[in-house]
């Protein structure tokens, strides 16, 4: 994934969080969102934001497909 792809994170329950995680030797949350069903982020990653952690009940579209997240609430 090029520093120019987007991914389109869709809530599909209340309360999913997505956590931006840093670059560098030491790994570290740096933003993080919370989302209610129906609600959609658009995010990137960045020279800031190595990896994104997200919790609850998501569709997640990349350039390399479609994934669902479980929900948190097993």
């Amino acid at each position: 994934m090029s520093s120019s792809d987007f991914i389109v994170i869709k809530a599909e329950e209340d309360g999913v969080n997505v956590i931006g995680l840093t670059r560098g030797t030491d790994t570290k949350f740096h933003h993080s969102e919370k989302l209610d069903t129906g609600e959609v982020m658009i995010a990137q990653f960045t020279e800031h934001t190595s990896a994104m952690k997200i919790r609850g009940k998501a569709s997640i579209q990349t350039a390399n497909g479609v994934i669902q997240s479980d929900s948190k609430k097993m």
